[in-house]
């Protein structure tokens, strides 16, 4: 096991008819906030109605700015570090999902910022000032941006998506009331649970031996999303208990609770950012189909946590003297898991042609080189398991 230190300052606020008190948590934070949300669900649903009296009750100025669209993007936020700038903003609220919190995010880095903020996003240096300080009322559970120290954002001029980490961008506490997610459309959820499994996936796929417990929450984080997942696919999404644990599994998928003492890989997410910068698509259908490739690509050479995966999460019995078989049927079920979850598993079926496969996977090790930490991929490592994905 690795050393060491972590700290996770935001508080979880979760369960039924958490959302009202929004106000209540603000208001010894700032007196003004800007409220930061997507398209027209929320307001559709009656969420944003709830925030609004919540927030007028406890006295808060309100600014506004919605329109984050999924992937979300340079341009709106540079729009809201003007809008926080102009009106000496401190505190941001962010409605929505992960796309919505990871633009808040980059909001807070850039408006006290003296530069521009996507050289943050390039550069991956520290700041060295205090980000505006964010919260989180969530409405999708997958990126787990509710309590984590990561941003990812798309520059559409130049179809590069990016991320970045700070731990002063945990937001400050995150509102987790299941009762929301009853709306979402049936992909949300698909893209949700494999959003959070890749998350783990990032962490859990590993050189760093004796990491006996992290495996063991990583492995039950894992089959509970797998089986609520299940759950809600098959049983309607209108069930409070199965919701609970799947948005309970994405915090803790992302707050890299799971990944102390361990080095970690991140392959797939660099070589899923060249598909929705370029395509736009989803992020967890991306994943999808990047994943599976990927496993295929370096198995051979990590035999042993390929093996615990497929017996402890996949539940794959393990034949005599036959190791690549199992691994290689546990690569086969998380493809049918997904396929049974509505989600494409190839780039056809995401309609990405093989033509600009080169061009994307120079992009994905443009910034740092190669990528993965389990195993180092370089442009044409990553091109051969986009390949391997066009099938």
């Amino acid at each position: 096991m690795l050393n060491f230190t972590y700290s996770n300052h935001t508080d979880i606020i979760f369960g039924k008819g958490t959302q009202h008190t929004v106000g209540q948590h603000i208001k010894p934070h700032a007196g003004k906030i800007l409220l930061h949300y997507g398209g027209g669900s929320i307001k559709r649903s009656g969420l944003y109605e709830e925030i609004i009296r919540s927030l007028q009750e406890a006295g808060i100025e309100i600014h506004e700015l919605g329109g984050v669209q999924p992937n979300p993007t340079l341009d709106l936020v540079r729009e809201g570090i003007t809008l926080c700038r102009r009106h000496a903003i401190p505190f941001i609220l962010a409605v929505g999902g992960g796309s919505v919190i990871d633009s808040a995010k980059a909001i807070a880095l850039g408006a006290p910022s003296s530069g521009d903020v996507w050289e943050y996003y390039i550069s991956k240096q520290p700041a060295d000032f205090t980000p505006l300080r964010v919260a989180t009322v969530l409405t999708i559970p997958a990126a787990g941006s509710e309590s984590s120290p990561n941003s990812v954002i798309t520059c559409t001029a130049t179809k590069r998506k990016l991320g970045y980490g700070d731990p002063q961008l945990r937001p400050v506490f995150s509102i987790v009331n299941p009762e929301l997610f009853y709306t979402l459309p049936e992909n949300q959820l698909a893209y949700g649970a494999c959003d959070m499994m890749s998350h783990i996936f990032e962490r859990y796929f590993t050189n760093t031996p004796h990491t006996d417990l992290t495996d063991a929450l990583c492995e039950a984080t894992l089959r509970t999303i797998i089986n609520n997942a299940r759950l809600l696919r098959h049983g309607g999404l209108r069930q409070y208990d199965p919701w609970a644990e799947l948005a309970f599994s994405g915090t803790i998928a992302h707050n890299n609770l799971l990944g102390l003492g361990r080095e970690q890989d991140w392959a797939c997410h660099a070589m899923e950012h060249e598909l929705s910068a370029r395509y736009d698509v989803p992020h967890g259908a991306g994943l999808a189909v990047v994943t599976p490739a990927w496993m295929r690509y370096i198995y051979k050479n990590h035999i042993p946590i390929f093996l615990q995966f497929a017996e402890r999460v996949m539940g794959v019995t393990i034949p005599p003297r036959q190791p690549e078989t199992a691994i290689l049927e546990a690569i086969r079920r998380l493809e049918a898991y997904y396929e049974e979850m509505g989600l494409p598993t190839t780039m056809r079926q995401l309609g990405i042609p093989a033509d600009h496969f080169a061009e994307m996977a120079a992009q994905a090790v443009s910034v740092r080189g190669p990528i993965g930490g389990l195993q180092k991929l370089d442009a044409n490592d990553v091109l051969a398991i986009y390949n391997l994905a066009d099938r």
